[in-house]
């Protein structure tokens, strides 16, 4: 006996006994198309009884045309399959039979009444994907029920076809310039182009849904051993079986995964549009459907493969402001579990067998589905602002000269997000992509609330926010720098004192002297203190940088002198001692009560250089013969070489520096070193 096959033209004539060759069962098409070859199970309906799994074969071990995955259709898609079909087959590779495999048939076709699916269509076993194989042997039995087996009753022999040289995995969507907010990042996947789907098998345009309220999680069932090289070619498979051998338009699943994680575009129409598929029965309407390459029976999937499901619903689910997490209500279109009109409450994650009496897709899977929903639904965790470039933080607040750059990082994977919002006094003034993690954002002088939202795909968001002062104004110095002289050895050194004023709207962060010396003097010193040559001209030099970064630097130039006590004018009685102890050698003394000495100079500011010991008596200073104090020189030790008394001016000038020795009682003498002034 034989049976007929009419396919691209050509009648392939296939007997149901004995061995066809290679050429009898070879179809003229174009090699990276999918081919198609059947064989007629009808015959075994007329032994069909009370046989047991081992039973009659059917089709005994034979040789055929290349293919890599099979399955049983008929032609009434609502009858069931009540027998058992069993198959092995023969790998091309080493030329081995595989064991006896079950052909898995849950449901009646899942497609969509009314819908392009529904014309013609056959009812079907699940897919089964054996790899490169050549030869097929077959056996129905009725595993103890009597019922007949439905008519048209075949085997389907899918050959998947090469695909077409394609490009790298690539993300949909295109790169948008100049928006106030990112489009949704669809999920990376392997387009149809690129695992090779056949398009002149789809005859007719997609059919669109209006939006996707449930996402439902298949599996291909079949084998798990499978190469994920091979993902391509199993899907070219199930395509050209959906189409060739239920008779639907295209591939019915709108997304598949294999084991490794990759994700394919499954049904044409665009993964970012609400393609009705052919994939659940009585609720292809208002959902989308992802299976997983292979059997999840006793094995869940792997978490990248977990990770992918659920980027997939967030996205899907989330495009139509629908939680992974909650639950829907769906009418039925009918289904062996829920009839026509029905209504079925649903999580927005369902496994297929929620609205089907079919293990799809498999217990251990079915049991990831709570998992699923968590990873779908979850709000971005760990969100978090690392650093603000172009800020310094004080406190709680952020001081910037006005440009900033904060940095932020966030738990959730990137697969996961869809996009980052600035905010300033909450009003948004960027949008960035999940894949950008900066952003420079300008403020106007002021203090501003800065925040940065992630949006995740899901349409769940987190916030991060802080206080930042822009400040573009100068530090600004209300007085200085001054330069005065102060006591102090005088022992190849002047001793002098640098004073300052100066201040910020947003605060001082730091002052430095920058010459004659780096010092850090911090925000709040006023003054500095040292020494400095003789005779050598000195810059004094600061730098005030406020919190937003901005500074200013101010400086003055003096040169200290040093004038001997010879160089005065004098009056009275004095008496030149000698010794090393003294600046240049030698003093002057006096115990004359009015002796004076008066040195005349240019300069800002001018001190005594005297010596002091328990003898010394006091002596009367004046300025420009204007009283200016009365200096006592007496000390418990002796200490020679010392700066005592000093006056400045804000302005440089013509000044004379008189001393008067008052004649102290008990202690009337007094020794003069000379005078120091500021250049």
């Amino acid at each position: 006996m034989s049976t007929a096959v009419a396919f691209g033209g050509v009648v392939v004539v296939m007997g149901l006994g004995g061995q066809a060759g290679p050429a009898a069962l070879r179809a003229e098409v174009a090699p990276a198309e999918p081919t198609l070859h059947t064989i007629d199970l009808a015959p075994a309906a007329a032994g069909f009884a009370r046989t047991t799994p081992g039973g009659g074969h059917v089709i005994a071990p034979r040789t055929t045309e290349e293919f890599s995955l099979l399955g049983a259709t008929w032609t009434d898609p609502k009858r069931r399959l009540t027998g058992i079909v069993q198959v092995r087959t023969r790998s091309v590779a080493d030329g081995t039979w595989t064991p006896w495999q079950n052909l898995e048939a849950d449901e009646p076709n899942p497609a969509e009444p009314g819908s392009g699916d529904a014309v013609s269509n056959r009812g079907s076993t699940d897919p089964l994907w054996v790899g490169p194989s050549d030869g097929i042997e077959a056996r129905v039995s009725g595993a103890g029920r009597v019922t007949a087996l439905p008519p048209g009753l075949r085997l389907d022999l899918i050959d998947p076809g090469e695909a077409p040289v394609a490009p790298e995995p690539k993300a949909y969507g295109r790169a948008l310039k100049s928006v106030t907010v990112p489009p949704r990042p669809a999920p990376t996947v392997v387009t149809r182009a690129q695992w090779g789907a056949n398009e002149k098998l789809v005859k007719e345009a997609p059919e669109y849904t209006t939006d996707v309220q449930v996402i439902f999680v298949h599996h291909t069932a079949g084998t798990n051993g499978y190469r994920c090289a091979d993902s391509a070619s199993i899907i070219r498979g199930i395509q050209a079986y959906h189409v060739k051998s239920n008779h639907w338009n295209d591939i019915g699943y709108n997304f598949l995964v294999d084991k490794c994680g990759t994700l394919f575009e499954g049904r044409r129409g665009g993964i970012t549009q609400a393609v009705l598929g052919a994939h659940t029965l009585g609720f292809n309407a208002h959902s989308s459907a992802i299976a997983v390459l292979g059997n999840y029976a006793s094995q869940g999937v792997p978490a990248r493969v977990r990770n992918v499901i659920a980027q997939v619903a967030a996205y899907k689910l989330g495009a139509y402001g629908n939680s992974a997490a909650g639950r829907t209500t769906l009418i039925s279109s009918g289904s062996d579990r829920y009839a026509e009109g029905s209504k079925a409450s649903l999580n927005r994650i369902s496994g297929h067998r929620d609205t089907g009496k079919t293990e799809c897709p498999g217990n251990a899977l079915y049991s990831q589905l709570g998992t699923l929903r968590g990873l779908a639904s979850a709000p971005p965790r760990g969100f978090q602002l690392t650093k603000m470039n172009g800020a310094t933080k004080s406190g709680d607040v952020w001081f910037s000269r006005g440009t900033i750059r904060p940095y932020w990082q966030v738990g959730t994977a990137a697969t996961m997000m869809h996009r980052y919002d600035v905010y300033v006094d909450d009003v948004l003034t960027a949008s960035v992509p999940a894949t950008q993690k900066q952003q420079l954002v300008q403020l106007t002088p002021g203090k501003h609330k800065v925040r940065v939202r992630a949006v995740a795909l899901n349409g769940r968001s987190a916030s991060v926010e802080a206080d930042v002062y822009a400040d573009e104004t100068l530090p600004e110095f209300t007085s200085g720098p001054n330069v005065t002289l102060r006591p102090g050895s005088l022992n190849s050194a002047v001793p002098v004192r640098l004073t300052w004023a100066a201040s910020d709207t947003g605060g001082l962060r730091s002052m430095w002297l920058t010459s004659p010396v780096a010092a850090n003097l911090g925000s709040t010193a006023r003054a500095w203190t040292g020494s400095v040559r003789p005779s050598v001209e000195t810059t004094f030099g600061l730098r005030a940088t406020d919190k937003a970064g901005n500074a200013r630097s101010v400086a003055a130039v003096r040169t200290p002198v040093l004038l001997a006590e010879s160089t005065a004018a004098q009056t009275g009685t004095w008496r030149s001692v000698g010794s090393p102890a003294y600046l240049g050698g030698t003093a002057l003394r006096s115990t004359a009560e009015g002796a004076s000495l008066s040195w005349t100079f240019t300069g800002r500011a001018a001190a005594l250089a005297v010596s002091r010991t328990a003898i010394s008596g006091r002596v009367q200073v004046y300025v420009d013969d204007a009283p200016a104090g009365i200096v006592d020189l007496h000390s418990p030790s002796t200490l020679n070489r010392r700066a005592l008394w000093s006056r400045s001016w804000t302005t440089s000038a013509e000044r004379t520096v008189k001393i008067v020795v008052e004649g102290t009682t008990g202690r009337p003498g007094i020794l003069s070193d000379g005078l120091v002034y500021l250049r």
